[in-house]
């Protein structure tokens, strides 16, 4: 831009908030070097200022008169970096720079680990009961989700590898806050050894909204091979990023769910006792993502077709409690010679009924299954309780 003779000199917007708003050295933040004038670097003192600019030199702008030798001087010498700079444009311009020359962080944006805010949590493994308690304590300093700089907070839990709405634990919703306190408790019941070998789990803290997809705010993970069995141990994690589920490692380890057995052979009355207390993350059936659950059970082999029994349909649940007891007459030494079958079934109106995943216990299982059938004929009287697997093949082909 030229200027013509008599007119003074314009100064750009950049320059004026420059002068008049920075009163001195400021941090700048990434990138903020695109908002001030740039002038090359490392020139010879000998060489012209640009065409069209006339005027005072920015040292004069930029610094008050005393210090124009000064600054003067500095110019004479480009490749040295000057101990202070008196020009808050001149300080953002040379940090803007150094920023620029550092590689940034593959992903960077600013929502950085360091502005999701902190969790504070603690997980204890009570090996007995086969429970994972989780206790989420409060939050910290959370990311701003709303248009009044606040957040409707939430904590929601998740098994991995496992299907999400099979084992997903939620807590309430705290309003307006950035800094929500909990104090929450959250079960996951049937977990195994194998389950704190090889499973993780992941916490993910999100925003509520009413008329809106709930927002994700971060999350953190916890192996739980880093837990040691009965003892109480405390978190207090950075919320990072949201990370990717490896989908294929999820298929190939998915269950059917676990349930939760009781059986007593009661010599008082020559009975077996089977009792159906618990299912736990059940596969989904239905269409809105979760099942209407119920449990069949039968004493093989079964002549007269009189050992089936049935439990109630708990509606649209994935970790349904029964709490039913079922009693076959039969002798103690014929025991040996039978095969418990159990089946868990997801109750449809109209159509056949899905099948979920089913059981069996007795002298032919191996593993749990057998040794839980030999604990109940070696201790009379004595209820004996189990969690086991189900797996999706239907026991002694049988149908609903």
């Amino acid at each position: 831009m030229t200027q013509r003779k008599g007119e003074k000199p314009t100064i750009s917007i950049q320059e004026h908030m420059a002068i008049d708003v920075c009163p001195g050295p400021i941090q700048p933040i990434k990138q903020i070097s695109d908002y001030f004038p740039r002038y090359p670097r490392g020139l010879p003192p000998s060489a012209p200022p640009p065409a069209g600019h006339t005027g005072p030199p920015r040292s004069a702008l930029c610094a008050p008169p005393a210090a124009a030798p000064a600054a003067a001087a500095d110019s004479e010498r480009p490749n040295e970096e000057p101990p202070e700079r008196a020009c808050a444009g001149a300080s953002g311009s040379a940090l803007g720079a150094r920023r620029d020359e550092e590689p940034d962080v593959e992903g960077y944006d600013s929502d950085d680990s360091t502005t999701l805010g902190t969790l504070e949590f603690s997980l204890l493994y009570d090996q007995e009961n086969n429970a994972l308690h989780c206790t989420i304590n409060k939050a910290k300093g959370l990311k701003p989700m709303d248009h009044n700089g606040l957040s409707d907070p939430y904590v929601k839990l998740h098994l991995l590898p496992g299907a999400s709405k099979a084992n997903k634990l939620r807590t309430k919703t705290l309003h307006n806050t950035l800094n929500p306190v909990w104090s929450e408790t959250l079960t996951y019941y049937g977990i195994t050894d194998e389950d704190m070998v090889r499973k993780t789990l992941r916490i993910s803290v999100c925003d509520e909204d009413k008329f809106r997809h709930n927002e994700f705010i971060g999350e953190t993970r916890i192996p739980l091979k880093k837990l040691k069995p009965n003892q109480l141990k405390n978190f207090n994690n950075c919320l990072e990023k949201q990370l990717p589920v490896n989908k294929t490692e999820d298929k190939s380890l998915e269950e059917r769910g676990r349930i939760m057995i009781s059986l007593k052979y009661n010599t008082q009355k020559s009975c077996l006792v089977v009792g159906i207390i618990r299912c736990a993350h059940l596969a989904a059936m239905d269409a809105n993502g979760f099942s209407d659950p119920y449990v069949k059970t039968y004493l093989k082999p079964d002549e007269n077709k009189k050992s089936k029994h049935k439990t109630a349909v708990k509606k649209k649940t994935l970790n349904p409690e029964f709490n039913e007891e079922f009693c076959y007459d039969i002798k103690y030494a014929d025991l040996t010679k039978k095969t418990l079958e159990v089946t868990v079934w997801d109750y449809d109106i109209g159509k056949s009924n899905d099948f979920i995943g089913g059981v069996s216990l007795g002298i032919n299982a191996n593993g749990e299954r057998l040794k839980h059938w030999f604990d109940c004929l070696k201790n009379k009287d004595k209820k004996i309780e189990r969690w086991h697997t189900l797996t999706n093949e239907l026991p002694g082909s049988l149908n609903d």
